[in-house]
């Protein structure tokens, strides 16, 4: 069964884009008008998902207006942290509101295009707890590669360092709520030191291979790389309409 409820990830505080974008949570950060969460609800929405749960911290405020503003009859929540919880302690929390047996979560500041369809299936043919999306990457350092097995089980989450190429997580999952309900984690931990890393090698932690449309603004020159994308897929177009603009930017990132 497809799964229809995304967690969207956008507590964090954002200090690495602050020197671009001041005093706006990442998710908020504007692209030629409109902030870089529409274009993560546009995406959302096109894959198939019916219900938003809205993991939220920083300056909660600008996102939920914005969000109520435009998207006055989306089926949405919100969960605010009061204090820091870590991506693991945001996702437990938010999962609570969740009522299906798996849900997508993504994250605020990363668009990655996924066939959540195809991503849902997976998951449940594998009977995994997680299945992560990956992305093969050339020349990075930002991020940590993750390794598979043969039947695309985790092998190992390697640190961050300089990698000629390799496979890196995408910051999109299916997940099982029940393992993170009834795991033993606290209200605050990190999902990807505490969740992801202790789960390898246990048989229920999966990947899945896309090399669709990736980008993460989390630091400013990432950032003007999406807005370049962005307005090249404008000026090809010849568009002028906002909403014009964003569905033929989303046609467009099938590579």
């Amino acid at each position: 069964m497809m799964i229809k409820t995304a967690i969207i990830l956008a507590g964090g505080l954002g200090t690495r884009l602050r020197s671009a974008v001041a005093d706006l949570p990442k998710c908020m950060a504007p692209v030629n008008g409109l902030p870089f969460i529409h274009f993560v609800i546009a995406l959302l929405q096109k894959e198939g998902i019916e219900n938003f749960i809205f993991s939220l911290g920083y300056k909660s405020e600008a996102i939920i207006s914005y969000v109520d503003t435009q998207y006055p009859v989306l089926q949405k929540k919100y969960v605010i942290e009061t204090k820091p919880l870590g991506t693991g302690g945001a996702i437990k929390a938010a999962c609570k509101q969740v009522t299906e047996k798996n849900v997508v979560v993504v994250n605020g500041d990363t668009l990655f295009h996924i066939n959540i369809a195809e991503l849902s299936r997976f998951h449940e043919t594998h009977d995994a707890s997680c299945t992560i999306a990956l992305k093969e990457m050339k020349s990075f350092d930002r991020y940590g590669a993750v390794e598979l097995n043969n039947d695309q089980s985790i092998k190992a989450f390697k640190e961050k360092q300089f990698c000629e190429s390799g496979t890196i997580n995408g910051g999109v999952y299916a997940l099982t709520l029940a393992t993170i309900l009834t795991g033993d984690y606290p209200e605050v931990f990190s999902f990807e030191k505490e969740y992801l890393e202790k789960n390898t090698g246990n048989g229920k932690l999966y990947g899945v291979i896309n090399n669709d449309y990736f980008i993460d603004i989390g630091i400013p020159e990432d950032y003007q790389c999406f807005q370049d994308d962005y307005k090249a897929i404008i000026a090809k177009n010849n568009l002028s309409s906002s909403h014009n603009a964003t569905s033929a930017f989303l046609n467009a990132l099938t590579v």
